[in-house]
């Protein structure tokens, strides 16, 4: 009996966990279970007397502070490391949606059932249909992997002709602006054929210069840039990993220092970059480089704090001292990837994106735009390479025979098959 009532008081105490009952309503409950199975001769009575000297502390706001809530806050603060500036700026940035409600615990499903299926415009379709068929076509795996070690110069050309690097780009700079379902379903096409076809059509289309400035550039950098990047007149990157750092972007060396210099003859407001990036797509090729550094102001010259923080800029790749062209060769898949580097390169302080007033703002810009690429590009990616896996897996399975019967009808293989089309 003692037992059954143990692991039936068990049972209570996760139904009442389960269903987020108050905390004085689940003392209540508790107190009358533990009356009820004294009462019944399971245990001693006297119990009630321990359980709610527990309890009352917890019930008892003023009591639960000082006695609870307060010492082990300062032993949690005594061992856990400080909050960067960075992290601050990563938890305060952006929005939240149903996944808010899912890692809180109380998921509210219907509210994600609610959400209208996603549907492709006729426009999107038109695309998929044709272009995205078309470059499909164009692409061989096997030489762009072996041979050549990166896209044909035709099917660059037909990529940039057709706007593939412009998904995100509003139509008003002559961008695409496709929806982000419409973004997965072209990524997901192009990467079934070839895993470097899109990555390369992909990484324009996340987190990088398009997407930072829509979000926060100032009027004349969307003028001046985005038509040329709907275009593919230029070529970006965005630049934020180093040999010391990656998704620590509070640890990067690179740095900026606020000054006066020489540009094109005259004396303007500018910055001193110095940087070393590597692991960068699309650094090779790229006109345009996006750029995140830690600015400093040593003399004050924009009236603010000496230590501004993580910065993003564009800076073009033509200017001597901005080494791009070398190449990594990641997993032995030879797309354009590679370091680049500059020291003591002089740029306007207009080159920040936004202009002088989002100095220091980088880390939050990035944080806020970095679902583009983590929430669309990579996944649809990876669906899309797993689809192709799935096919030819089970096509492969069907010709191969052992035994004299297809391996696919072995359960051992059957067994990873369904596991691979789940």
């Amino acid at each position: 009996m003692m037992i059954l009532s143990i692991v039936a008081t068990v049972v209570l105490l996760g139904a009442l966990f389960y269903h987020r009952v108050s905390l004085l309503l689940s003392s209540v409950i508790l107190l009358a279970w533990t009356a009820a199975l004294g009462a019944a001769g399971v245990w001693n009575i006297w119990l009630l007397l321990p359980l709610a000297i527990i309890l009352l502390p917890f019930n008892f706001a003023p009591m639960r502070k000082s006695m609870i809530s307060a010492p082990a806050f300062r032993t949690f603060r005594k061992v856990m490391p400080p909050m960067s500036r960075t992290e601050k700026e990563a938890i305060d940035a952006g929005t939240t949606w149903w996944e808010g409600d899912l890692f809180r615990g109380n998921p509210d499903w219907q509210k994600l059932h609610n959400y209208p299926q996603p549907r492709l415009t006729a426009e999107e379709q038109a695309f998929l249909d044709g272009p995205v068929e078309e470059a499909c076509r164009m692409a061989n795996d096997f030489a762009i992997t072996h041979e050549m070690a990166d896209l044909p110069p035709e099917l660059w050309a037909y990529l940039k002709e057709h706007r593939f690097f412009a998904m995100i780009i509003k139509k008003e700079y002559g961008g695409l602006e496709f929806s982000a379902y419409a973004q997965a379903r072209v990524l997901q096409k192009l990467s079934g054929v070839s895993g470097i076809l899109a990555i390369t059509v992909g990484v324009p289309n996340s987190l990088g210069p398009g997407e930072l400035l829509q979000h926060y550039g100032t009027e004349e950098q969307k003028n001046h840039y985005l038509p040329r990047l709907a275009r593919g007149l230029e070529i970006p990157c965005f630049a934020l990993t180093s040999p010391e750092a990656g998704s620590d972007a509070g640890a990067i060396p690179d740095t900026g220092v606020v000054c006066m210099g020489d540009w094109q003859g005259q004396q303007v407001l500018g910055m001193r970059l110095t940087w070393n990036k590597r692991y960068i797509t699309l650094a090779p090729i790229a006109t345009v480089l996006g750029l995140a550094f830690k600015l400093s102001d040593p003399d004050r010259l924009l009236g603010g704090e000496e230590e501004l923080g993580i910065t993003c800029a564009l800076i073009p790749t033509s200017p001597p001292g901005v080494e791009i062209g070398r190449r990594h060769f990641p997993l032995n898949v030879p797309f354009q990837n590679g370091p680049t580097r500059g020291k003591d390169i002089f740029v306007p302080i207009d080159y920040i994106i936004g202009g002088p007033s989002m100095a220091g703002q980088g880390w939050r810009m990035l944080v806020e735009c970095l679902s583009v690429g983590r929430g669309i590009t990579l996944p649809s990616n990876a669906t899309g390479g797993l689809k192709s896996v799935a096919m030819a897996t089970g096509a492969y399975a069907h010709i191969r025979r052992q035994f004299k019967i297809s391996i696919g009808k072995m359960e051992g293989i059957e067994e990873a098959l369904a596991r691979i089309a789940r």
